[in-house]
């Protein structure tokens, strides 16, 4: 998600982008308030934008399935994954083994177990890959979803919008948006700021409609391009292509329930803010807006069967490990087509 400041200087462009407006803090905080949803389900809610999403809609996305055709868009969870210390001390996944076939030929275990047999472990961050973000993983101030003081996150965890509230949400109508594709590029620019017509454009293209509850996926590209050249360079909070702040916009009125990508931390990045305001489009969407982030998603076998085949939409199942009171989690998310 966030990062450490990467501001740009006056008015932020690229020249593979459109001009973009130097965003201040100000700036963003009015977004904040244009843009809230706090109370919109009640001054208990802990689900966000989830709750868009009705068992009709689930069942309407499960009829979607036509070849039963399976597609992971989990990351391995290994330690060539793509953190690199940056941000938080975020490592890759460690995996350590506490019982080998080496010890049962050995004879190590049987006289102690009475059994031979093989286990292992795992030590990671929660969002060291592919993963969602909680509603409590972002403040703006002193507040986060619908309200909840920041506080309310301790050293015990998240008390409220933790990510084991989601544990039977995330499943539903996914659509792809490969913005690469239409833009005709392998892979967009890092720095390139994804407008709201380049997401217009790029479902008219795909002759497919962003609907209330969907999730929506965003190719840019940037996690095939790392994989076939086999280094993530500065992947993990660097620069990057990603969704223009203009968006928020998009996504409140789209009222969609998840937005994920195959980048980091699914914003551009450098961001297009003047004065050191962090990662500005995560203050709208996940404390005001209440929607949660799908990050360093793994797209390439579906984004290239959604060029065969011509269809951009799927059941999505993706739910998160249940994680109490966790402000992420990883995932190995499943579309079905």
């Amino acid at each position: 998600m966030a990062a450490k400041k990467t501001a740009t200087k006056g008015k932020a462009k690229n020249k593979n982008s459109p001009r973009r407006k130097g965003l201040t803090k100000a700036d963003v905080l009015r977004k904040c308030k244009q843009l809230s949803n706090w109370g919109k389900w009640g001054p208990k809610d802990e689900l966000g934008v989830l709750n868009y999403i009705t068992q009709e809609d689930i069942a309407n996305a499960a009829s979607l399935i036509k070849r039963g055709k399976v597609f992971r868009l989990g990351l391995n969870l290994d330690e060539n994954g793509p953190q690199n210390g940056l941000f938080g001390g975020r490592w890759n996944p460690m995996h350590q083994m506490l019982a080998t076939g080496t010890d049962a030929v050995q004879g190590i275990q049987e006289p102690l177990t009475g059994m031979r047999y093989a286990d292992d472990a795992i030590n990671l961050p929660t969002q060291a890959a592919t993963q969602w973000d909680a509603l409590a993983h972002v403040f703006v101030e002193d507040k986060m979803w619908n309200g909840y003081n920041a506080t309310l996150v301790d050293t015990r965890g998240a008390h409220k919008n933790a990510i084991d509230k989601f544990a039977d949400k995330m499943v539903g109508r996914g659509v792809l948006l490969d913005v690469a594709r239409y833009k005709r590029k392998k892979r967009l620019a890092d720095g390139y700021g994804i407008t709201i017509d380049d997401l217009e454009n790029t479902a008219k293209k795909q002759g497919v409609d962003v609907r209330r509850g969907d999730f929506v996926l965003i190719n840019t590209g940037q996690m095939a391009d790392c994989l076939d050249k086999g280094k993530w360079g500065g992947y993990g909070g660097g620069d990057a292509p990603g969704l223009a702040f203009e968006t928020v916009d998009w996504i409140h009125k789209k009222e969609i329930a998840g937005i994920c990508s195959d980048t980091w931390g699914i914003e551009v990045r450098p961001n297009e803010t003047v004065d050191g305001t962090n990662q500005p489009w995560h203050w709208v969407t996940i404390p005001y807006i209440g929607i949660v982030h799908g990050e360093i998603w793994y797209l390439r076998e579906l984004v290239e069967d959604c060029k065969n085949d011509g269809i951009y939409e799927f059941f999505l199942c993706a739910p998160p490990l249940v994680i109490t009171r966790g402000t992420g989690s990883p995932i190995n998310p499943q579309a079905i087509k």
